[in-house]
């Protein structure tokens, strides 16, 4: 039977997988690993402390995976320098993104394994060498040789063992121990502990192996560890940011419009896949979004372009979830539909949360690496008369 302590824990485990995932932008490798930690221990939380049903937990997990790496994925927008790094990055993003939309609507466990989440563990490995070295000096070689091997050596087999056997930590030290969902659960709560000391000792011992190994065979490090973004990162000047918002708000149709719309889209299309009573119908749903995203981002341009930026993040939030929401009424107004206020609220929270952010971090990617080069806005100067 599941009772109020049951729903009190689903709670706080859900709320920090959405809270701590909001710290990325800011200190990347330590809220990334405290993400992915908490993606490895919310089912065996669940199963040990709750009688909650675990029927949809594989859509539920995967919705949940999709949101912290979206938000890492535009974290790269404000704090990566590497611009070859960052298009591997958008590329494993996206063909994850694409490949949970298709598990999604067909429910295929095997499109997990070919669509594997090395954008995860790429982004670690980038911000570990973000601790010491300037990552502007990457090879593309090193870029690409870092990609391959961490979706051949450490993903493939993951995704396998994860969706294919459908293995967890928690049953096997159960079939381990011989027990069954009806035991006590001292002795696996041992267990785990045992393991988790065992397995601590074990990455100690390799993560000082591999400290001596980088001291001997990589160049001085270049800079004091910071776990701060901004410690490590030589941000955009005031100019280049003035330049970067000139051309971002100069037209509201363009590819940045178009990537909002779509990632919106998708990450929307996940959730309304694990939560009841909604209607995914493909076509009306990427409508209603690139309404939303097209009607907020004409605003924001139009504020932008009569010099007019909001330095809060939470302020900036607010508005575009208000404005949202108001239009998420008008339109069940004038078309006279009803809707499932809790849903649409929840969708337009995740709306608002990626908009914002994406329109709060654009500007950094714009100034580092423009795509347009502006004219000369000074008159040009004739040229002295020779004597």
């Amino acid at each position: 039977m599941i009772d109020t302590s049951d729903w009190l824990i689903f709670a706080l485990v859900v709320g920090a997988r959405f809270i701590i995932p909001l710290f990325i932008p800011f200190f990347p490798l330590p809220a990334i690993i405290a993400a992915l930690l908490l993606d490895g221990v919310d089912q065996t939380i669940f199963q040990q402390f709750t009688n909650l049903p675990l029927d949809g937990y594989q859509n539920y997990d995967k919705a949940l995976d999709i949101y912290y790496l979206t938000v890492a994925y535009i974290s790269t927008f404000r704090n990566w320098t590497n611009n070859f790094a960052f298009r591997v990055s958008q590329f494993l993003y996206y063909y994850r993104l694409i490949g949970v939309v298709l598990f999604e609507t067909t429910q295929i466990r095997a499109l997990l394994l070919v669509f594997p989440n090395t954008f995860e563990y790429f982004f670690i490995w980038y911000e570990a060498v973000k601790l010491w070295w300037n990552p502007r000096k990457l090879s593309r070689t090193a870029v690409i040789s870092a990609a391959v091997g961490i979706w051949i050596i450490i993903k493939l087999p993951q995704e396998y063992w994860i969706h294919i056997a459908q293995n967890d930590v928690t049953d096997t030290i159960k079939a381990i121990l011989g027990g069954g969902p009806e035991d006590a659960w001292g002795p696996l709560i041992a267990a785990n502990l045992l393991l988790i000391i065992l397995v601590l000792f074990v990455l100690g011992l390799a993560l000082l192996w591999f400290y001596r190994f980088l001291r001997r065979n990589t160049p001085p490090t270049e800079h004091r560890m910071g776990w701060r973004a901004d410690d490590n990162t030589v941000m955009p000047t005031a100019g280049e940011f003035a330049r970067a918002r000139r051309t971002l708000y100069r037209r509201v149709f363009d590819a940045d419009l178009l990537e909002k719309i779509v990632l919106v889209g998708f990450i929307i299309y996940i959730f309304a896949n694990i939560l009841p009573n909604v209607a995914t119908g493909g076509t009306r749903l990427f409508v209603y979004i690139g309404v939303l995203v097209t009607a907020t981002t004409a605003i924001s341009h139009y504020f932008g372009r009569r010099g007019t930026t909001i330095a809060s993040g939470v302020i900036h939030f607010l508005i575009v979830f208000g404005v949202n929401m108001s239009l998420v009424y008008l339109m069940l107004f004038f078309f006279g539909r009803s809707g499932n206020w809790s849903n649409i609220v929840l969708f337009q929270l995740l709306v608002a949360v990626i908009v914002t952010l994406f329109d709060r971090f654009q500007p950094y990617r714009e100034a580092r690496f423009p795509r347009e080069r502006e004219e000369e806005e000074s008159p040009q100067i004739a040229p002295m008369a020779q004597v």
